[in-house]
């Protein structure tokens, strides 16, 4: 290791002049630790030279050094051509004269702030600068005044386009009209013009004011399932309800009718609602709103949608004017905890798919919420199944209920077709292909999101339009691909089970199992969105065979017995199964 070593300097001449010699006492030069180190020293206590701390010389502190000292050094020599400097221990030592006083600075007249400057001596500007020479003449002249281009007029190499039309600047059509925000406070509510009733009517004779009933028959239902007959009369009179009826059979109504009938009249005071509806996902809440504004506007009240994704500022504006509240359980617990509504006077509550909420783990926000509420509200509980999982909501909250059990707790075998189709692992993919390029809408139902975005891609990378649909994505993504399937812009909807509750989209004749589904009651609600309102539908469940166990065990538990089918790609009776 090559040792540098500084060299010493001359002392300064002055009060202050170092009595230590360079060199003096040196030890082991350029040594890292020791007591007197000649240089390099880091931490000696007496050195002479490049040391760090209490050295004599090019020490950072040191009380005696003699060369180059950062710290209270003041004896150090001049440099190399340097004409030695006295050492002064204030300013105030200084001979008179040993500084030349400073130059004074050209006075100027004062200006205030916002007057301009004055002008220049030469009469030049102060942002002149120097004119520019490249440039011709300028013409101001209009363009169609101008002679033609110097080039020859406009380009002729290019022929017309072929692949496209003449250019339009009006509306596009090829595009859908953009879903309108459910929770937004500004959405508009307006009662539908319909032409008043005429006739008899079976809703008019359940005790539902005839303008619901004129809506109703607009839309063409003019006569209540069963399920909806059994229980208007009983909510009316202000009992409390526990219903059962399958998916498609008209619960919305069920208690959407009760409740607009009963809590017409004037509004509350702002974010006081006067009834509460439930629902386990957003889907469905969407669903239920959909169903229920138009009639509520008819009777002058305003719904609101309270949904996780969605704005807090919009709902909680929406809150201001609203007389029912469709909502999730955490969102509004969310905004219940913030002060944002007041559930006080909450006249009426519906539980809907209250066992789904229950699967979900909701109980502890729905228990959250029933607290909020006065003990004389009137409690609605419909579900498509009523198992074990409802029974403590039933006897905290409900009192001396009506119970109502429109249909068993099995599907419905009349107007379903179910079908189990046996397929090699390999052939899976290629099977499930086969049966999304048919005609007509189908859903298909797998258990992850990762397997519905990878079947989606799969399915499009075909040419079968397709989109999945599940609680990973966005809110507006999920309204917006529901609203797709709905117009006919979707063929194939890949979904987890987050669209087998509230997913109401008419005409779906397939539902496909790729994943077999948990349990029972998951094979229903999946199977439920076929065969709705009477209508038929077919379901197919894949499975390999080491699944067909496990596969039957599930239908036969929700009261099915499917056909069995084993196929391959490209099989004349899996497409004459499908056709």
């Amino acid at each position: 290791m090559t040792e540098h070593v500084h060299q010493s300097r001359a002392p300064r001449s002055g009060p202050r002049s170092s009595t230590s010699a360079p060199g003096t006492g040196a030890k082991n030069a350029g040594s890292w630790k020791g007591g007197k180190a000649a240089a390099g020293s880091w931490k000696p206590a007496k050195a002479t030279a490049g040391s760090w701390k209490g050295a004599t010389n090019g020490s950072w502190q040191g009380a005696t050094a003699t060369s180059g000292a950062s710290k209270d050094a003041r004896t150090s020599g001049p440099r190399a051509g340097q004409a030695p400097r006295a050492a002064w221990r204030d300013r105030d030592e200084r001979p008179a004269g040993a500084r030349p006083e400073r130059a004074e600075r050209s006075t100027r007249p004062e200006r205030s702030p916002g007057t301009p400057r004055p002008p220049r001596a030469d009469g030049g500007s102060h942002t002149d600068s120097a004119p520019r020479t490249d440039r011709g003449p300028r013409n101001d002249a209009p363009r169609s005044d101008r002679g033609p281009r110097a080039d020859g007029g406009p380009r002729t190499d290019r022929g017309p386009r072929s692949d496209r039309g003449p250019r339009s600047y009006g509306p596009r059509t090829d595009r859908g009209r953009r879903p309108d925000r459910r929770d937004s406070s500004d959405r508009p509510q307006r009662a539908p013009q319909v032409p008043a009733l005429t006739g008899p009517n079976a809703f008019v004779d359940l005790g539902v004011p005839a303008a619901l009933a004129a809506v109703l028959a607009s839309q063409g239902i003019t006569e209540p399932t069963p399920i909806q007959a059994m229980t208007i009369p009983a909510a009316l009179t202000g009992r409390d309800v526990l219903g059962r009826g399958r998916t498609g059979s008209g619960k919305t109504l069920s208690f959407g009718l009760p409740m607009l009938t009963v809590l017409a009249g004037p509004r509350q005071a702002a974010r006081q609602p006067r009834g509460l509806i439930l629902a386990p996902t957003r889907e469905l809440a969407m669903q239920v709103v959909d169903a229920l504004q138009p009639l509520a506007a008819t009777l002058a009240m305003r719904t609101q949608l309270i949904i996780g994704g969605s704005s807090y500022d919009r709902q909680i504006r929406g809150l201001e004017r609203a007389d029912i509240v469709v909502a999730t359980p955490g969102r509004l617990v969310d905004l219940a905890d913030r002060g944002s509504v007041d559930l006080g006077q909450i006249r009426v509550v519906v539980l809907d798919e209250a066992d789904h909420m229950a699967d979900l783990g909701f109980m502890p926000e729905i228990e959250a919420i029933m607290g909020r509420l006065p003990s004389d509200a009137q409690g609605l509980l419909f579900s498509a199944t009523l198992d074990h999982d409802v029974d403590r909501l039933v006897r905290q909250y409900l009192h001396d209920p009506v119970v109502h059990n429109a249909d068993p707790a099995t599907a419905t075998v009349g107007t379903m077709e179910h079908h189990l189709v046996l397929v090699h692992p390999k052939d899976k993919d290629a099977v499930t292909t086969d049966i999304a390029l048919r005609r007509g809408r189908t859903v298909a139902f797998v258990r992850t999101q990762l397997g519905a975005d990878r079947l989606a891609g799969q399915l499009e990378a075909e040419g079968v339009r397709t989109a999945a649909l599940h609680g990973g994505m966005k809110q507006g993504l999920r309204t917006r691909t529901l609203e797709d399937f709905k117009r006919g812009r979707i063929d194939v909807l890949v979904a987890t089970d987050v669209a087998a509750r509230g997913l109401h989209v008419d005409d779906i004749d397939l539902v496909l199992h790729v994943d077999p589904p948990h349990g029972p009651k998951e094979y229903l609600h999946r199977s439920g969105r076929t065969a709705r309102a009477g209508a038929s539908g077919t379901v197919i469940s894949l499975a390999t065979l080491r699944q067909q166990r496990s596969v039957t065990a599930i239908t036969t538990r929700a009261g099915v017995t499917p056909s069995v089918l084993r196929a391959r790609p490209g099989d004349e009776a899996l497409h004459a199964l499908i056709s």
